[in-house]
C-alpha cells in the first residue's frame, strides 16, 4: 500500500462497534445488564451502561448536528451502509493508503467510564462487571480482526477497576487473542493515579509480555479528574482540553511518579492528544524535579523528560504543524501517526496526504509512519 513511496502504519485507527456488541458477547451472567449502544443518529458513539449514558456530552449547538451529519455522509457513507464491517475497514485502509493499523474502539472508549461503587455508591461499576465488559469487547475485536489479521491488529481493553483482573485480561489478550497492546482511559478509578503501586502488577505483566500500554481519552465520562474541565459547556472549549490534558496527566504520573524507573522496559503510547505541548510540559516538569524531586520522589533518578524520551510515544495529528517544534526539542524517534478514522474530525481519506505536507524531513516522515510504530507495538520486521 506504499503511498508516494512510503509505507504507512496507523497507530490509532478506530472501529465502530455494533450497538448490540455487549448483548451478544458478554458473559451470560451479565446479560441482563449488558451495555447497549445508542442509535439516536448515524454513527452514534454513545453507550448506556449501569443506568448512565456515556459520554454525557451535552446536545450539539443548533446547526452543528446537521453539519456533522453532512461530514459523516460525505466521508463514511459506504462504511455506514455496510455497518462498519471488517471489509469496510480494509477498504478504508486501502483508500487512505494504510498498510497496517492497530484498532481502538469508539463506544468502547467510554464504556468503562464509571468509578467503583466504593467511590460513587450504587451507581458505580463493580470490578467483576467492568472486567466482563472488557472481555466481551476483546472477544468481538478478535473476530473483527480475523477478517485480515495481517493488516488489522488489536489493542485490548482492560478494566483498571481490579488490577488482578486487568493482569489476567492483558495476558489473555496477548497469549490467546494475539493483540499487540492494551489501552486504558486516562481518568482514574478509585482515586488512584497511575503511579500508585497498586498498578505495578499490570506494568510488570506488560513488560513480561513485551507489549505497550496505551492511553486514549475521549468524550466526557464520570472518571476523575475530568480533563474536559466540567464547567465548560461548549464543545469548542472542553474538547480542546480533554484529550491533550488526559495524556499530559498520564505522562506526568508515569515519568515523575517512578513507574518508568521501576519498569524501565515498559513502552507507553499516549494517543490522540497531540504532541505540541510536550516541550513546555517537560521543561516545567524537569524544573520541578530539580526543585523538589529529591525530597518528594527520591526514587526518580533521572529528569522526567529522560524517561519520556526513552519509554513514551506520542501520536501526531495529520495536520499538526507544531510538530516541527516538537522534533526540534525531542527529535523524531518517539512520534507515531494516526488517522482517527472514522471520527468526525478525522482528515480521512486524506490523513496520510496531509501528514506528508507537515514540516518534517523525509527521514522523519519515514520514522513516524513506520519505524517508530514498529518499535512501539513490537512488530519489527514487517
Amino acid at each position: 500500500m506504499a503511498k508516494n513511496g512510503f509505507k504507512a502504519m496507523d497507530s490509532d485507527m478506530h472501529v465502530m462497534e455494533p450497538a448490540d456488541l455487549w448483548q451478544r458477547y458478554i458473559d451470560r451472567e451479565y446479560a441482563d445488564r449488558a451495555p447497549i449502544g445508542l442509535t439516536r443518529h448515524n454513527r452514534d458513539l454513545a453507550v448506556q451502561v449501569a443506568g448512565h449514558t456515556l459520554p454525557y456530552t451535552r446536545p450539539p449547538a443548533p446547526g452543528f448536528a446537521a453539519r456533522r451529519e453532512q461530514i459523516i455522509q460525505t466521508k463514511y457513507r459506504d462504511a455506514m451502509a455496510r455497518g462498519f464491517d471488517p471489509a469496510s475497514q480494509i477498504e478504508a485502509m486501502d483508500r487512505e493508503g494504510l498498510d497496517v493499523a492497530v484498532l481502538f474502539p469508539s463506544r468502547g472508549l467510554f464504556v468503562l467510564g464509571l468509578d467503583v461503587p466504593q467511590v460513587t455508591g450504587i451507581d458505580g461499576l463493580e470490578p467483576d462487571f467492568a472486567a466482563a465488559i472488557a472481555r466481551a469487547y476483546n472477544d468481538w475485536l478478535r473476530d473483527f480482526c480475523a477478517h485480515a489479521p495481517e493488516r488489522m491488529l488489536g489493542a485490548g481493553m482492560v478494566a483498571p477497576h481490579d488490577v488482578a483482573a486487568a493482569v489476567a485480561e492483558t495476558r489473555r489478550c496477548v497469549e490467546q487473542l494475539g493483540f499487540k497492546a492494551i489501552f486504558l482511559a486516562p481518568g482514574c478509578v478509585a482515586r488512584r493515579p497511575w503511579h500508585d503501586p497498586y498498578y505495578d502488577p499490570l506494568w510488570a505483566e506488560c513488560e513480561r509480555l513485551g507489549i505497550p500500554v496505551t492511553f486514549h481519552g475521549g468524550g466526557q465520562t464520570y472518571l476523575k479528574p475530568d480533563f474536559s474541565l466540567e464547567v465548560l459547556d461548549k464543545l469548542v472549549m472542553w474538547h480542546t482540553f480533554g484529550q491533550p490534558l488526559g495524556v499530559m496527566f498520564v505522562a506526568v504520573s508515569l515519568c515523575a511518579g517512578g513507574v518508568l524507573e521501576r519498569f524501565p522496559r515498559l513502552r507507553v503510547g499516549l494517543l490522540e492528544g497531540n504532541c505540541g505541548w510536550a516541550p513546555w510540559l517537560f521543561h516545567r516538569l524537569d524544573e520541578h524535579w530539580e526543585w523538589v524531586g529529591r525530597y518528594e520522589v527520591p526514587e526518580v533518578r533521572k529528569k522526567p523528560s529522560e524517561y519520556f524520551r526513552s519509554n513514551c510515544f506520542l501520536a501526531v495529528e495529520a495536520d499538526e504543524t507544531p510538530v516541527k517544534q516538537y522534533v526540534e526539542w525531542f527529535g523524531d524517534e518517539n512520534l507515531v501517526f494516526s488517522t482517527d478514522y472514522p471520527h468526525a474530525d478525522s482528515k480521512y481519506p486524506h490523513s496520510v496526504a496531509a501528514f506528508m505536507k507537515l514540516p518534517l524531513s523525509e527521514a522523519s516522515q519515514r520514522r513516524v509512519l513506520w519505524d517508530n510504530w514498529a518499535r512501539l507495538y513490537g512488530v519489527a520486521g514487517r
